[in-house]
């Protein structure tokens, strides 16, 4: 393989580049336990700028991208605008000043639309941003976050491997001291937004096998990200490998003061909160068309919404998002105490991306064939969610995270 790669332009510059389809977003939001009365206005407020950008923007190309398995990479700009790079990161470092519960909003109103689309802004924001500021150097920082926040850079995350995925203490990505520099050599797998990336926060063990975060910059010689094909999941998010031969990475580019598995988990731990409010954010939009499709179907004279069974369904599709949704609103009041700990995390992640999956099943069969088409968002939200099911940590390895932390004896070993 070559020193040097070409980092491939971007698939899609404009909006106008996408087949605009005429299906409108007709979404309203569901609240049946008056959960908004538990935020703050500057929450609603947050959640109303993303959600009307999203259905100006992303929800007309949205199905043509996925069905196209392209992603729509200007939207990276706008999401900077509508802040969702690093919410509730300082302002002074490219984030948004909020709280965490506005985080959680916005990855809500995100995945609303597409997992994919809150993908491209979770590993930017949590995955990427979120260790420059946690762990580098103030130099770093001043150096990264804030193009990072305003969509200049974007960045991607690499810890899993081909060989280490569930298991990262597992890796095979290594550092080795060489002056002025560190060699870096390796391989992650399955990494969002690395074809595209400006750089990468990357993990790897040191010589003394303690596992390093670092910066790595895409231009570096023997750096190369190839795009993974034949997805049929988040196929309107762009997925990668990411290769290092020789790669020669910087001394202050290594953050100085984390070593070990705690520096890549914490990350693992700001993105999976995320996903516990953004997956409510699916299973509200299947919920929301399933709702006004068994209104507007008629079958036996009635509308389908007026048999029992499709009662049966819909009442308990709203039952658990209601529970997710306050689950959620729970989870992010304690972590705006600094009081959530990654095990709730982790139960919050895989409760409410078990109850998104379910919704979207049940939603699929409300549909009857037409949803399968691209009419509407349910099979795309039922593929997308298969594998937010078992990214961040799969949905046993959450279960046995939550059987440790109640019995206090560690199932992984």
């Amino acid at each position: 393989m070559p020193e040097t790669t070409t980092r491939p332009k971007p698939q899609f510059t404009a909006k106008e580049d996408f087949h605009r389809q005429a299906r409108e977003d007709r979404y309203q939001f569901h609240d049946y336990y008056l959960v908004d009365d538990l935020l703050e206005d500057h929450h609603r407020m947050a959640r109303q700028a993303v959600r009307d950008w999203v259905k100006a923007e992303v929800s007309p190309i949205i199905e043509d991208a996925a069905m196209r398995g392209k992603c729509p990479t200007h939207l990276f700009k706008g999401l900077a605008e509508v802040g969702a790079f690093g919410p509730s990161l300082p302002v002074e470092y490219g984030g948004g000043g909020m709280d965490e519960i506005a985080y959680g909003v916005i990855m809500q109103e995100l995945e609303r639309c597409d997992s994919g689309l809150r993908s491209m802004a979770s590993v930017q924001g949590s995955l990427v941003m979120y260790p420059i500021y946690q762990y580098a150097s103030e130099e770093q920082r001043k150096k990264y976050l804030p193009k990072l926040g305003s969509g200049e850079l974007i960045g991607c995350f690499g810890l899993t491997e081909p060989d280490a995925g569930s298991n990262p203490g597992g890796m095979l990505t290594t550092i080795k001291d060489d002056g002025d520099a560190y060699l870096l050599n390796g391989a992650k797998m399955w990494i969002t937004n690395s074809p595209i990336a400006d750089l990468a926060v990357v993990w790897a063990k040191d010589e003394e096998g303690k596992v390093r975060g670092m910066v790595v910059e895409a231009d570096t010689p023997g750096f190369s990200a190839p795009e993974i094909h034949g997805k049929w999941s988040l196929r309107a998010s762009i997925t990668g490998e990411l290769v290092f031969e020789n790669v020669r990475v910087p001394k202050e580019n290594v953050f100085p003061d984390i070593r070990g598995l705690r520096g890549p988990l914490s990350c693992l731990s700001k993105a999976r909160y995320g996903i516990a409010w953004g997956a409510i954010g699916a299973a509200l939009d299947c919920y929301d068309s399933a709702l006004r499709y068994s209104l507007e179907r008629e079958q036996f004279g009635k509308p389908i919404a007026g048999f029992q069974l499709q009662q049966k369904k819909l009442a308990e599709m709203i039952t658990e998002i209601t529970k997710a949704q306050l689950l959620a609103w729970r989870l992010g009041t304690l972590a705006n105490r600094g009081e959530a700990t990654p095990a709730q995390i982790s139960m919050a992640k895989r409760n409410n991306v078990h109850m998104a999956l379910e919704v979207a099943r049940e939603a699929r069969q409300i549909h009857g064939g037409m949803g399968i088409t691209s009419e509407y968002p349910i099979m795309r939200h039922l593929m997308n969610l298969e594998t937010v099911l078992t990214y961040e940590g799969t949905h046993d390895v959450h279960l046995l995270i939550t059987g440790h932390d109640i019995t206090g004896i560690n199932a992984f070993e």
